[in-house]
């Protein structure tokens, strides 16, 4: 008979993180899958998102092409999973925490700052210094918003590519 509890289950942070890797697995980008989730102060997900084409928006008739002209590139039309998750939450973000695969971008910095969330926690930081995740962190330090990378304790169980 066993008497103690298991002693390797998932803690908050591993639980959300993989709730960003299912979730990410929504999104049809043939290069990048971002996924997101809301968590207010209780550990309750209160919003999930990953990255696609706004809503009525057909994903055959849009680019995901990463080169060429701005409207003929992805980024003219993609919503970022940080943003989905804050624009599908089912309650008030302000005072929570958003995780996310990557590194908030600055656009996603300014929804995330101006909706009030605390603190971000990432596992990948792989455009570090490109001028928009430059911008992205100044924003965030000058709004007093924490962020740091998540280190996985155990093994995931969906890992990203």
């Amino acid at each position: 008979m066993v008497t103690e509890k298991r002693k390797d289950y998932l803690d908050w942070d591993e639980t959300f993180i993989q709730l960003c890797n299912i979730i990410a697995l929504r999104s049809k980008d043939p290069n990048t899958q971002n996924g997101s989730c809301i968590v207010n102060d209780r550990n309750i997900i209160i919003g999930l998102g990953y990255n696609g084409f706004p809503k009525g928006c057909s994903d055959d008739e849009l680019p995901w092409d990463r080169e060429g002209g701005f409207c003929d590139m992805k980024y003219a039309y993609v919503v970022h999973a940080e943003a989905n998750a804050v624009f599908n939450a089912n309650a008030d973000v302000s005072g929570s925490r958003i995780y996310c695969n990557l590194f908030p971008c600055n656009e996603c910095a300014k929804i995330i700052i101006q909706k009030g969330i605390k603190e971000i926690i990432y596992t990948s930081d792989k455009y570090h210094d490109n001028d928009v995740w430059v911008a992205s962190r100044k924003l965030f330090d000058l709004a007093g918003v924490k962020y740091r990378e998540y280190i996985a304790k155990n093994e995931l169980i969906l890992k990203k590519k």
